[in-house]
């Protein structure tokens, strides 16, 4: 049963406002719900700002020492602390350390496990939804400790980059189970669509696959031993637990936040005198290089979550609408990339920046392997985007995926 309509705008900051603006609409059974324009939005423009029923670092994300708010996903490291771990510099001075917005005397911890808060109202927030079930207390570092066995089953299975996480599932069971209405949060969490595999189109979940089985096995034995509640049985149960780890798996938005980040748009913004601009563009020019030799492309505290109103938002290879969390925090904005006229979809990517400039044929095996459709939109449909041509990368990537299979045939032997 599908989670009312009404319910979508429930967790906007402005639902009555957001609700004048946009409509959620069935379109059929293959594509479901999707997002639509009740009135002209500009380019620009922002959409509507929504907060997640449940988020979560990724755990790999944390155990590098990436310190995020346990709730909101707030950065926790001053600018100039994220910029000497990250470059491997740790005398490095930040100037204008003034535009850095985080405040460490407004922290707190957990008086029970030690997990930190950006703020008291982040903690208190944690402990009124879900973290109750999940405090670990004096167990914090406890290796057999349940949910210790569980966070380490998942990430001996899942390296980084991580997509995903078995803790945005465990703070679902955790929601319910701290809800006085159980039976409307299970309402709300069956909106998410959680097939584990599209029949007309005959594709799965890529870690949903025989590949995977096993490890899905153990996966939900830990699972089960660490959260199982009888108000939730069907979600421990093997085909239960598979089409929850779909759901997370296929409506799971990425988060970001970094306070260095923050701090370089701030010094975007600053007036300053032309040689002083240039003298602090060449000095962040130079820090993310030293970053980018020290760290990669591992630059912010990164983790997903769950948007009601944002997951029925359709995929489009030429979306007009992006997400983006300008707040540094688990708060989403979705703004428009071009105007949207009364009526028209709007649609995000599922595909990032370089992907969407790859082939037709990378693009649909991307989709199908995460999000279990083969994309129509005008730009895959078109004659003109090389409707037989594939790169160099795809036909790598097709050659990896034929001794892969190799591989699994030999060891089957």
């Amino acid at each position: 049963m599908a989670a009312p309509v009404d319910d979508m705008f429930s967790f906007c900051v402005d639902p009555g406002k957001v609700s004048t603006g946009v409509d959620v609409r069935f379109i059929n059974h293959v594509k479901g719900k999707g997002l639509f324009a009740k009135k002209s939005i500009k380019k620009g423009d922002a959409i509507f700002l929504e907060r997640p029923l449940v988020s979560a670092q990724f755990l790999w994300n944390a155990l590098y020492k990436y310190r995020a708010c346990e709730y909101c996903l707030r950065a926790l490291e001053t600018a100039e602390e994220n910029a000497r771990r990250l470059s491997g510099i740790p005398g490095l001075g930040l100037p204008h350390p003034e535009l850095c917005h985080v405040r460490p005397e407004l922290h707190q911890a957990c008086p029970h496990c030690q997990v930190m808060y950006c703020s008291s109202e982040c903690r208190q927030a944690a402990a009124d939804e879900y973290h109750r079930v999940l405090c670990l207390g004096s167990s914090q570092d406890d290796p057999d400790h349940p949910i210790n066995k569980l966070k380490d089953a998942w990430r001996s299975m899942h390296y980084p980059p991580e997509t995903s996480s078995i803790m945005l599932m465990a703070r679902m069971v955790a929601a319910v189970k701290q809800a006085k209405d159980k039976a409307h949060w299970q309402k709300l969490f069956s909106h998410f669509c959680s097939r584990t595999g599209n029949e007309e189109e005959q594709i799965a979940h890529k870690l949903l696959g025989d590949k995977f089985r096993g490890q899905l096995v153990l996966l939900q034995s830990f699972f089960k031993a660490a959260l199982h509640d009888d108000h939730l049985s069907r979600w421990f149960v093997p085909e239960g637990f598979r089409s929850l780890f779909a759901l997370v798996g296929t409506n799971g938005q990425g988060i970001g936040t970094s306070s260095l980040s923050r701090w370089v748009h701030a010094c975007d913004a600053l007036q300053l005198p032309a040689q002083q601009k240039e003298q602090l563009d060449s000095f962040i020019d130079q820090l993310y290089k030293d970053i980018e030799k020290e760290t990669g492309d591992f630059l912010n505290c990164e983790g997903s979550g769950l948007f009601l109103l944002q997951s029925s938002c359709n995929h489009s290879c030429i979306p007009n609408a992006e997400a983006s969390f300008p707040d540094n925090n688990f708060l989403l904005q979705l703004s428009a990339l071009s105007d949207i006229n009364p009526g028209e979809e709007i649609c995000i990517s599922y595909l990032d920046c370089c992907q969407r400039d790859r082939s037709r044929h990378s693009r649909h095996k991307v989709l199908r392997e995460n999000y279990l459709f083969v994309c129509s939109c005008p730009k895959c449909t078109s004659q003109v985007d090389e409707p037989d041509v594939t790169s160099d990368e795809d036909e790598e990537e097709e050659g990896e995926a034929e001794r892969d299979e190799m591989e699994d045939e030999m060891t089957d032997v």
